[in-house]
């Protein structure tokens, strides 16, 4: 992931981690049409509950500069964890 880089020891031993906001999208034209897309939460939101609070600006902010898909379903996931079906 782009601009993604090593946490220090001190970030680990406060409880940061490397955060995503997983997103479903869909093509508006084809809904069916739909990938995954991540967006890199690890500055803003070291930990799950910061992330799903800080989700709704982030994927408001995503939205507008993808006017073409839609964001169907979405998720906040540590880098490490394994990849779940949203």
């Amino acid at each position: 992931m782009k601009g993604l880089r090593a946490l220090s020891a001190r970030e680990l031993d406060a409880g940061f981690l490397p955060m995503f906001l997983v997103m479903s999208v869909c093509l508006l034209a084809t809904p069916a049409t739909c990938h995954e897309e991540r967006i890199d939460m690890t500055r803003g939101a070291p930990n799950p509950f910061i992330c799903m609070r800080n989700s709704q600006s982030a994927l408001a902010e995503w939205q507008g500069s993808h006017p073409d898909l839609t964001i169907k379903a979405w998720r906040c996931a540590a880098k490490a964890s394994p990849s779940k079906d949203l």
